[in-house]
């Protein structure tokens, strides 16, 4: 886990020509996305499309993500971050926006939020990438068009590998609820993606239960926990 200092960042959306200022507390994030065989260790599943231990793990739905963070937390003997409600707790990607509740009192593992990840990504820097892209990501232009292991590509300046490029990271927070009501926030680019896609502002959606083979997570924890 790596120290990430507080700061401000400035969201935007393109759709709606919005932007907005948030101030990000001190937090600790992964230094790599979740691999395989950290999922498989704390879930016992093998969700992938393309297998491989030291791959970030894909095809796994924001629920997913959401009950690995609980399960590793309990793992190590931490709070769980999230309360799970009845109606997604019958299976493996159930329920729907609501049925989760995130403890910001609790010292266990998390998804970031949408600012905590860009101010992550961004590490102090303020263009639309941390590095050359061909340095620091695996993007359609030089991925051939799979999946790369973890920590292969050159790490912003927190120590932070794969924040862009490689696979997208499910974020905590929705993205438009009045609009796109459950849809969940998904940042950074992945393999079979241009290069306008793998910048630090780029937003993408997807509903909570969305699986497929470019989209994976990391987690994160409170640095007050």
């Amino acid at each position: 886990m790596v120290a990430v200092p507080a700061g401000r960042v400035t969201l935007s959306d393109r759709r709606t020509q919005r932007s907005w200022p948030i101030e990000v507390a001190s937090f600790r994030m992964a230094a790599f996305p979740v691999t395989q065989a950290l999922y498989t260790s704390v879930t016992d599943e093998r969700p992938s499309a393309a297998p491989g231990g030291r791959l970030p793990v894909e095809s796994v739905t924001w629920w997913e993500a959401v009950y690995f963070c609980n399960a590793l937390s309990r793992r190590e003997g931490l709070t769980p971050a999230y309360r799970v409600h009845a109606a997604a707790s019958a299976g493996t990607g159930a329920g729907d926006a609501g049925d989760a509740e995130w403890d910001t009192s609790a010292d266990g593992y998390r998804l970031p939020t949408e600012a905590e990840w860009e101010h992550a990504c961004r590490a102090g820097t303020s263009g639309p990438r941390y590095g050359p892209l061909d340095e620091i990501a695996w993007y359609r232009g030089n991925s051939g068009e799979r999946m790369h292991e973890a920590g292969r590509k050159r790490p912003n300046a927190w120590g932070l590998y794969d924040m862009l490029g490689n696979a997208w990271d499910w974020c905590w927070d929705l993205y438009d609820p009045e609009v796109y009501g459950p849809y969940r926030v998904l940042r950074g680019g992945g393999w079979f993606d241009e290069h306008w896609s793998c910048r630090a502002s780029v937003r993408r959606r997807s509903h909570p239960t969305f699986r497929t083979d470019d989209v994976g997570f990391r987690v994160a924890r409170s640095t007050a926990a």
